[in-house]
């Protein structure tokens, strides 16, 4: 049965689909308008001015000057690494940590708790914490970047609330069959959480992609770079000594076009991601909560 609207709730809907459409417009354009500026020719971006909806003059010399940049390509594998090694990790341990916490009946669980959410509003400070990573010999090694990061309180506290929301009787059951608390985690509580966990492979995957200022602070190799802390030196630092060769008088233009370009080749592969775990991410949200 067709539900009638009434004239405010019509009205209501066109200005919220108005609204809707000019936000979506405003997140999208900046993309589109770098996307756009990195495929266009040097020259001619330069000389234009204001929104740019294509292409001016198409071209892929600046993509073709990155990717002759050694730095990109190690870069790229610098990140990958850190990435895959740190989610698989991160998911390990986060999932560890929300399965004793979600637990009934753990010893000290309530104190425990209490102590972790601490660490979410106050820590030592990025001093203590380089100490830390300084006495562990974790300077100018990407484990630095690893292990001290493999535990985030919040998403902890999302998945163990997602823990607690499947039944005791199946792991009831399973005890009873004789399995161990490793059995139940990995044979029954991850399989029923698989919305969840691609929610937890979204967040720190990004996190992990984005990250640049411990990067830059730890790493003092710059072979160890990851993708983001090039794209950081080529952005603010001007860096495109590299990819510049050749350019003759055009060396400005290039210069731009260059940046923009880089821009896409470091945010492109992360946004890809998502569209696969899209289906997980709503279902996978709610199932987590925090409820009472």
């Amino acid at each position: 049965m067709k539900i009638k609207m009434s004239r405010g709730e019509k009205i209501f809907q066109v200005v919220n689909y108005f609204v809707l459409s000019i936000i979506v417009l405003v997140c999208l354009y900046p993309m589109w308008h770098v996307a756009m500026a990195s495929f266009s020719n040097s020259t001619q971006l330069m000389a234009h001015s204001g929104f740019l909806l294509k292409p001016m003059g198409f071209n892929m010399q600046a993509y073709l000057k990155v990717f002759q940049n050694p730095m990109i390509l190690k870069g790229y594998a610098n990140t990958l690494f850190i990435l895959i090694v740190g989610v698989i990790l991160d998911l390990i341990m986060t999932a560890l940590a929300a399965y004793f916490f979600s637990r009934k009946g753990v010893m000290f669980k309530k104190p425990l708790m209490l102590l972790i959410l601490f660490t979410m509003f106050f820590s030592g400070g990025m001093i203590p914490f380089y100490l830390t990573l300084k006495d562990m010999h974790m300077i100018n090694s990407r484990w630095g970047l690893i292990v001290p990061f493999m535990i985030s309180t919040y998403n902890m506290i999302i998945l163990r609330t997602s823990f607690e929301s499947i039944p005791d009787s199946l792991t009831e059951a399973a005890k009873i069959d004789g399995a161990g608390h490793m059995t139940i985690l990995f044979r029954i509580i991850l399989p029923l959480s698989k919305a969840i966990m691609a929610v937890m492979v979204l967040y720190y995957g990004v996190s992990i992609w984005n990250g640049w200022f411990w990067a830059s602070t730890i790493l003092r190799d710059r072979e160890l770079y990851p993708l983001q802390v090039i794209l950081r030196e080529i952005l603010i630092s001007n860096d495109i000594q590299a990819m510049n060769g050749g350019a003759g008088g055009d060396a400005e233009a290039i210069a731009q076009s260059i940046k923009y370009a880089t821009i896409m080749v470091a945010t492109v592969p992360i946004l890809f991601v998502y569209p696969f775990l899209q289906k997980y991410f709503t279902s996978g949200v709610m199932i987590g909560a925090v409820k009472e």
